[in-house]
């Protein structure tokens, strides 16, 4: 199966470099209208940085853009004094800082959503006894931009701003399902373009079950004993903005069956959603996998 080299942009982020704007081109249409080259070099060392999970000089950072030491140095240094990248500690590499990650959770929309949440998770958590995080999409990955600890002595929970590709977890997919098209047509050219069609088929058939359900569940599919279940946060044009999941663990002294906290799992989403004027169509429990309706689909077929 063909795969993306770490650290070298895909085809269509690398071809937006010197991409004339929509509705903001020259006379010739070969150009763009306004530039800001500066801006270009630093956005594309930013895009770099976040693909690579290792640090990096100046100069690899030139040789993978395609750029000279001297059109890239200044641009480096300065991302580093206004504290978006950082050495790597003892080293002179670079790596992404988390201040990208800060600004977008500073963002009006996304802070008053997150302060919105934390009440609502915080009694989903202690009556299911289960933890609870919130997760947003951020390019081909998740983001958990929310996350409320079970009270339970044993549990599992993913720390704030964890990340994880999307199309292999129930919040990616089930974000994925409910994104405006466009959005959903860019994941899906990456995702052909890392995988091949093979991989794009497979997510696609996914996702259509996913938002045929209106929820995600599956069992064990990044750590045994553990049932991913995520709602969707619905806005007024039924799209989601984020999604609520529980990695719900099951233990022999749990208190609360899946059954009942994936209803108020529910209940807890559609209170969300309903702050942002969406609607969450109530699902059939007790729920049942996107992985066993696709094969009763098949086997009817």
């Amino acid at each position: 199966m063909p795969t993306r080299e770490p650290g070298k942009l895909p085809r269509a982020a690398a071809a937006r470099r010197g991409a004339p704007a929509k509705n903001a081109t020259a006379k010739d249409g070969d150009k763009p209208a306004y530039s800001a080259p500066a801006l270009e070099k630093g956005l594309d060392v930013l895009e770099l940085l976040a693909t690579l999970s290792e640090g990096v000089t100046p100069s690899q950072i030139a040789q993978r853009l395609g750029r000279s030491l001297q059109e890239v140095y200044r641009v480096v240094m300065a991302l580093e004094r206004r504290g978006y990248i950082r050495r790597a500690f003892g080293e002179e590499s670079l790596v992404l800082s988390t201040k990208l990650h800060d600004l977008a959770y500073a963002y009006p929309p996304m802070r008053r959503l997150v302060d919105a949440a934390q009440p609502v998770m915080i009694r989903l958590a202690v009556e299911a006894n289960q933890a609870v995080h919130l997760a947003t999409l951020d390019g081909l990955m998740i983001r958990v931009i929310a996350q409320v600890d079970s009270p339970a002595p044993l549990g599992f929970r993913l720390r704030i701003g964890t990340q994880n590709p999307a199309a292999r977890t129930a919040s990616g997919r089930l974000l994925i399902a409910y994104q405006r098209p466009a959005v959903q047509d860019w994941v899906y050219a990456a995702i052909r373009e890392a995988g091949g069609e093979a991989a794009l088929a497979k997510l696609k058939a996914r996702v259509e079950a996913v938002h045929a359900h209106g929820y995600e569940i599956i069992e064990g599919e990044q750590l045994k004993g553990i049932t991913d279940v995520s709602f969707p946060v619905l806005d007024a044009e039924g799209y989601a903005p984020a999604v609520l999941t529980m990695p719900f663990l099951s233990t022999a002294a749990e208190t609360v069956p899946i059954a009942d906290a994936s209803r108020l799992l529910f209940e807890a989403a559609e209170r969300l959603g309903a702050d942002l004027g969406g609607r969450l169509d109530p699902p059939r429990f007790p729920l049942e996998s996107s992985e066993a309706a696709m094969a009763r689909g098949r086997g009817a077929g």
